[in-house]
């Protein structure tokens, strides 16, 4: 494989370029910067595992057990052992792009130079990400501190000769995979394997994954609302700048002007400016920039968070000045509440957008669409079940937004007396972004038959890309036919971004 890798900064990295690196698929390596720092603090560990005095991971037990003094001659096989016994993960094995990304972070980490480990531990990390060695990762095992201990000793276990590993689209055993790629497994120094597991990088990649998803999930909306908006004759006054600068919130702000350019130049909308009886709009339309601009301010909020802790040392303990501290920044409290802030976003979009789905196939409230939106119902049920499927997507999505880092367990024989849950609690991002990406898909499909119906008038010009982009992919619905390909096709165009682009829309970003 061999891929000629992006060059990462540690502590300066962006969410661009990790997004690229998930996306892409690209290898990843560490400035040559960063390796003077990293060799001066590893040799720091060297002297303390050579000395006398008890140092925490370097030359003692771990976790409760670290009161037992390890002998010089045993810290390598304290490090193995520490990786072995650690590989408890359970459960499907974590996608090979999101393992990358996990890996990547893994290096911004260890690169910051405050973690002990040899340039040699980084350098297998760039191998393996540049050779297409990618760990097997149990996605279920981890509770967020101290560390995501499991999920990342079955990624260094790999990078040992142990477990298994990815190579060329075939799983095998790790050892095999290495020297399938003309690399050696790596003998573990003092101090690496805990830097190594120790971490919050499973936990964030996670994270990073659905707020990725989940603002091209965000951005997706704008484009399907505006078009709902059309199809049932809505007004575009709510959307006028007057109104959300009164207010202020910058997400409310930047969603009501972009739907208004995306629905600017609509004879639909120019229609109805006069003579309309209906004085408002329901809410799913009326108050789309004040929700979907709530959810967009607090998907930045996590994006802060997360760029922070992608950059972040969070391993224990530390190389601090002339010293070797022990602290807790292992603990994934940060991404755990960025996590449940993302999935709030996600169920509010979700929740929303299911509304104008049930408006437009509601014939007392779609403004004299037909019913289901079939040109002939009764023989014909149209989008009914379709809707019924975005109820139940958009209910699947509330009960996965309550929140996991309310939550807490003692482990470690009470040592590890509280801990984060951002493992699962990030885990369930996809899910609810690939829920969430139905839920649109559903409402693309709605509001194009909706436009449909109002010809000979046109949509807006951005609109009409949109629906070019939709009708490539489902043509209109004249007749009952099997629809679930439909669905998963639009929703593909949901999660591709194909919708944002058509609409004009690939300027809001983070």
């Amino acid at each position: 494989m061999n891929m000629t890798p992006m060059i990462l900064t540690p502590g300066a990295t962006t969410l661009a370029q990790l997004e690229t690196l998930w996306r892409g698929g690209a290898a990843a390596a560490l400035t040559p910067a960063a390796r003077e720092g990293v060799e001066a603090a590893a040799a720091q560990v060297a002297r303390a595992a050579a000395g006398e005095e008890a140092v925490y991971g370097v030359n003692t037990g771990f976790g409760k057990l670290a009161s037992v003094k390890i002998a010089a001659k045993d810290t390598a096989v304290l490090q193995r052992n520490l990786i072995l016994s650690h590989c408890c993960g359970v459960g499907e094995a974590l996608d090979g792009a999101t393992t990358r990304l996990m890996m990547a972070l893994k290096l911004l980490s260890l690169g910051r130079g405050a973690s002990g480990v040899r340039w040699a531990v980084i350098a297998q990390l760039e191998a393996m990400l540049a050779a297409g060695v990618t760990p097997v990762v149990p996605a279920q095992g981890s509770v967020g501190a101290s560390g995501d201990l499991a999920p990342l000793a079955h990624m260094t276990a790999a990078m040992i000769g142990a477990g298994e590993a990815v190579f060329q689209g075939a799983r095998m055993p790790s050892e095999q995979a290495l020297q399938a790629a003309g690399l050696t497994p790596l003998v573990l120094g003092p101090k690496e394997g805990l830097g190594l597991i120790n971490g919050t990088q499973f936990s964030t990649a996670l994270a990073l994954v659905g707020l990725f998803d989940g603002w091209r999930n965000a951005a997706s909306s704008l484009a399907t609302a505006a078009l709902s908006t059309d199809a049932i004759m809505g007004s575009d006054a709510p959307l006028q700048p007057e109104i959300h600068s009164l207010r202020g919130h910058r997400g409310q702000i930047e969603v009501a002007g972009q739907m208004r350019r995306v629905m600017a130049g609509s004879v639909i909308r120019d229609s109805h400016l006069t003579g309309d009886t209906r004085v408002q709009d329901p809410y799913c339309i009326r108050c789309m920039p004040q929700v979907v601009g709530a959810a967009v301010d607090l998907l930045r909020f996590a994006a802060t968070t997360l760029e922070t802790e992608a950059n972040a040392v969070t391993d224990n303990p530390l190389v601090v000045g002339a010293g070797i501290i022990s602290g807790g920044n292992f603990h994934a409290e940060p991404v755990a509440f960025a996590a449940d802030i993302i999935a709030l976003a996600l169920a509010e979009i979700g929740a929303i957008a299911q509304r104008r789905v049930a408006l437009m196939v509601d014939p007392t409230l779609s403004h004299d669409l037909p019913p289901f939106l079939t040109p002939d119902p009764g023989l014909n049920s149209g989008f009914m079940i379709a809707e019924v499927t975005t109820a139940a997507l958009m209910s699947e999505n509330k009960h996965l937004a309550n929140p996991c880092s309310t939550d807490s367990t003692p482990t470690s024989a009470n040592q590890e007396d509280h801990v984060s849950m951002a493992a699962h609690g990030a885990r369930r991002l996809r899910w609810m972004n690939t829920n969430l990406s139905v839920i649109l898909g559903v409402e693309a499909l709605c509001a194009a038959q909706g436009i449909g119906f109002r010809a000979p008038l046109e949509t807006s010009p951005a609109l009409q890309a949109v629906m070019a982009a939709i009708r490539a992919v489902s043509p209109a619905l004249e007749a009952d036919r099997y629809l679930a390909p439909d669905i998963e096709a639009a929703s593909a165009l949901i999660r591709s971004g194909t919708l944002i682009a058509a609409a004009g829309l690939t300027d809001f970003t983070l």
